[in-house]
């Protein structure tokens, strides 16, 4: 499992990779991080994190 703070640093990375920029994008966030970090992440962290780290930008 990865820790919130590794799993941030991912998630900016795919958040610029797919040039995601509100929580409208989402979708497009969820899409590859699902695959990247199956069986290392779940599901509903990695979509809080996605949603928190879009909010913010």
């Amino acid at each position: 499992q990865l820790s919130p703070e590794e799993l941030k640093a991912e998630l900016s990375q795919i958040i610029a990779e797919v040039g995601a920029s509100s929580p409208a994008d989402l979708g497009k966030v969820m899409g590859v991080a699902s695959k990247k970090f199956a069986g290392r992440a779940d599901g509903k962290t990695i979509s809080s994190l996605t949603k928190e780290l879009l909010t913010r930008s």
